[in-house]
C-alpha cells in the first residue's frame, strides 16, 4: 500500500533500471521524476518505460487505462529544480564514483526535502558513496535486481553514517511497493545475491573448461533440476531438511574438487577481449545472433510474474 505522507519521488537515471523503478513507483501511485543528462536519455527513458508497461499490458497484469493513468503520474526532466519536492530519490546513474558524488551535490544543492537517497550500486560501498553528502546519515545502498518493477528482492545496505529514520524511509517504501527488502548486517563485495550467483557461474565455467559439459547442457540442468526448487524454499531451508550428517559428508568429498579461481576465467575473458561480449555485440560464451530478444526478455521475466501485488492507480475521468 502507498506510504500516503510521501507526496513525490525523484529518480536519477533514465536506464534499465531508473526506467524500471518509474514503472515500480507509478504502478504503485507515486507521483515520479526521472532527471536525464539529456534529450537522447529522456526518450529512450521514455521508451523504456513504455516497453515494460507494454509487455505487463501483453502478460494481462495491467490495462491500458491504467498504463495511461500511471504515465499520468510521470515527468521526465533535465533540470535539477524539478526535484525540489521529492522527499526520497533513487539514483542510478552510472557505477563511477565521482559521477555519484557530483549528482548528489545536485540533489543537495536544489533538494531541501529529502528524506532518503538509495543508491541501486551494485559495486560501490555505501560508506564510499555517503563521502559525497553532507548529509550523509541519509543514503543507503537498496540494490533491486533486473527488472526491479517484477524482482521483489532489493539488497538494502547502511554506511557507518546512515540514519534509523532514512533506512526506515527506504525500506517502508520498497514495502509499499510489494518489494522484499533484505537488510544486511553489514556491507560485502557482491551484497547477498551476487555473490551466490557468481560463485555458482564461476564453477559452471570452471566445468566447460575442463569438458564436464557444454554451456548449452550446464543451463539445461540448472532450469530442471534443483534452481525451480528455490522459488518455494530456501537454501538453507532445503539443507537443512536433507540433513547436515549427510551435506557435511558431500562436502567433504566434493569441495577439494571444486574451482577457486579468484579472477575471472578463460572462459569469458578471452571472449570478452575479443570483442564478443554476449548479447549486446552478437556473441559471448554463446551465440546471440538469431535470438528473439522480445521473447527472451518476456521468458526472463515470467518467473516473477506472480509476485505482481501493486496498489494500482486508476485513470481520472477527463486525463488522456
Amino acid at each position: 500500500m502507498k506510504t500516503e505522507t510521501m507526496k513525490q519521488i525523484g529518480i536519477l537515471g533514465t536506464g534499465m533500471i531508473g526506467a524500471s523503478m518509474a514503472v515500480l513507483f507509478t504502478g504503485n501511485g507515486y507521483k515520479t521524476t526521472m532527471f536525464a543528462i539529456n534529450d537522447a536519455e529522456a526518450d529512450s527513458g521514455r521508451g523504456r518505460y513504455r516497453t515494460y508497461y507494454k509487455d505487463l499490458i501483453a502478460s494481462g497484469l495491467v490495462t491500458y487505462d491504467q498504463a495511461a493513468a500511471c504515465e499520468n503520474l510521470l515527468c521526465i526532466t533535465q533540470n535539477y529544480k524539478d526535484l525540489e519536492n521529492v522527499e526520497f530519490i533513487f539514483e542510478c546513474v552510472v557505477e563511477r564514483l565521482e559521477v555519484k558524488h557530483a549528482v548528489y551535490a545536485e540533489i543537495e544543492k536544489h533538494c531541501g526535502r529529502f528524506k532518503a537517497i538509495a543508491s541501486s550500486t551494485s559495486a560501490i560501498s555505501a560508506d564510499d558513496l555517503c563521502m559525497g553528502l553532507k548529509q550523509k546519515e541519509k543514503l543507503a545502498v537498496a540494490h533491486p535486481w533486473n527488472p526491479p518493477h517484477l524482482v521483489p528482492c532489493v539488497e538494502v545496505v547502511k554506511s557507518a553514517y546512515t540514519s534509523d529514520e532514512a533506512l526506515m524511509t527506504i525500506v517502508d517504501i520498497l514495502e509499499s511497493c510489494g518489494r522484499a527488502p533484505v537488510v544486511m548486517k553489514r556491507g560485502a563485495p557482491g551484497f547477498i545475491g551476487n555473490r551466490l550467483q557468481h560463485a555458482l557461474y564461476r564453477e559452471a565455467a570452471y566445468m566447460v573448461e575442463q569438458g564436464i559439459a557444454s554451456p548449452e547442457d550446464i543451463d539445461k540442468t540448472l532450469k530442471t533440476s534443483f534452481i525451480p526448487r528455490y522459488t518455494s524454499i530456501g537454501l538453507f531451508e532445503h539443507f537443512d531438511y536433507a540433513g547436515l550428517d549427510m551435506i557435511v559428508s558431500i562436502h567433504d568429498y566434493l569441495f577439494p574438487t571444486l574451482c577457486n579461481a579468484d579472477k575471472a576465467q578463460d572462459l569469458i575473458r578471452v571472449p570478452c577481449g575479443e570483442g564478443n561480449l554476449g548479447y549486446k555485440t552478437g556473441k559471448g560464451v554463446l551465440d546471440w545472433s538469431d535470438v528473439d530478444i522480445d521473447a527472451f526478455r518476456k521468458r526472463a521475466s515470467k518467473p516473477y510474474l506472480g509476485f505482481f501485488n501493486w496498489t494500482l492507480p486508476e485513470k481520472k475521468d477527463g486525463e488522456l
